[in-house]
């Protein structure tokens, strides 16, 4: 028996919230979060001495690549719409040292991948460039170490300095000091423009955390680290400290500022994104994209839908910027 018939008064709601969700034409027409290719941002590996491109098992569907399949690779995502590329370079073991030398020698091979990408693609596309040395120390941390093991902060500098030079010389349009070392966007940005690169931004790394979320990273740039980071990144407890980075990158000359890792950190995002008053971007680390791929392969998830729900989650919390894994997948999503 319906109310109706039972007598009793039918009550409908006033406001019906509903009516805006009920096509998908109207649900795209309401959105309040978009994300486009061109918000993309893809992180690229290339390794010296390989002859074919080298996958990295924590990673399905991510390789480390020859110079050759990167540059075949960047073409794709520039076609795909995607904004922009971050390189990372993988030397072999016998060109790591205690300083890092050769992520500032032209040959090195982040430069010289640089090169190739530059001379390939102009300003396409904007060619960002890791500027850290952990991938090139022998001992794995992101700067040199004093006579006790410990990261030499100002001594880091200086390589940072030098580091920046090469790339921008090389052809990034965009460097990021990834190191978390106190004054980095400062002396990057003084050596840049004393060497005539004013117009090469700065990608500042203003809330990277200690996170277990880096592990599979660490696989695929061949990491040598001994020991852990948690003296220079930060402590995934706290939050507060990361708009003293922010402050202090902002007053230093970044270009942009960036948080990472993203989804285990969106209140941090959202906070910086608050506050700054340039373009805002986040990392969507290896471990964010290793479980997101374990879970589709065990069927747990619907690989599609969590790949552009993941990245709409980090665009609403603040991100005008994504750095992802899935960039060129996503961009084709989008633009089905």
């Amino acid at each position: 028996m319906s109310a109706a018939q039972s007598g009793r008064a039918v009550v409908t709601p006033v406001e019906r919230p509903r009516r805006l969700r009920t096509t998908p034409a109207l649900r795209r027409l309401v959105a309040q979060t978009r994300v486009c290719p061109a918000d993309l941002v893809l992180p690229v590996f290339v390794r010296e001495g390989i002859d074919e491109p080298t996958p990295i098992a924590s990673m399905p569907g991510v390789v480390q690549h020859t110079r050759d399949s990167l540059r075949q690779a960047a073409h794709e995502a520039t076609e795909a719409g995607v904004g922009g590329l971050m390189l990372f370079g993988v030397p072999t073991p016998e060109h790591k040292d205690a300083e890092g030398s050769w992520g500032t020698r032209a040959d090195g091979i982040l430069n010289l991948a640089l090169e190739d990408l530059r001379a390939d693609l102009g300003d396409a596309t904007v060619l960002m460039s890791d500027l850290c040395l952990d991938e090139f120390t022998d001992h794995g941390h992101c700067g040199v170490l004093d006579d006790q093991g410990r990261v030499d902060n100002d001594a880091t500098l200086q390589r940072y300095a030098d580091m920046a030079v090469v790339q921008a010389r090389a052809g990034a349009h965009v460097v990021g000091p990834s190191g978390m070392m106190d004054g980095q966007v400062a002396v990057v940005r003084a050596a840049l423009d004393g060497a005539g690169f004013q117009d090469v931004g700065v990608l500042a790394y203003t809330a990277k955390y200690a996170s277990a979320y880096y592990g599979p990273f660490r696989e695929a740039v061949g990491s040598s680290l001994q020991g852990d980071r948690k003296t220079y990144q930060q402590d995934p407890a706290n939050a507060t400290e990361s708009l003293r980075e922010l402050r202090l990158d902002l007053a230093e000359g970044a270009d942009l500022v960036m948080v990472k890792p993203a989804l285990p950190y969106l209140d941090v995002l959202r906070q910086v994104a608050d506050l700054a008053d340039v373009p805002v971007a986040a990392y969507q680390v290896s471990g964010e994209y290793a479980q997101i791929e374990a879970a589709a392969a065990q069927g747990w998830l619907e690989r599609d839908r969590t790949v552009l729900e993941s990245l709409t989650a980090i665009r609403r919390a603040g991100a005008q910027v994504v750095l992802t894994y899935y960039a060129v997948h996503a961009a084709r999503l989008l633009g089905r």
